[in-house]
């Protein structure tokens, strides 16, 4: 949580998207969910993991 990343694939309402994040010295792959579910959040944007759910999912909002 607290860690930031960018927006992969388009994260819409009700579907996932990916966001990458860095770990460990690289970058991972994850899937995200928008903290607020209205919200879309486009390719390339900044933002920061607010929750994370085993084994490759996080909640991210807009920086």
């Amino acid at each position: 949580m607290g860690k930031i990343g960018r927006v992969t694939s388009t994260i819409t309402a009700g579907r996932l998207g990916e966001v990458m994040i860095q770990v460990r010295g690289g970058s991972e792959a994850f899937n995200a969910r928008a903290a607020d579910a209205a919200e879309i959040i486009a390719t390339g944007t900044r933002v920061v993991v607010v929750e994370y759910f085993p084994p490759r999912t996080v909640i991210v909002t807009p920086m």
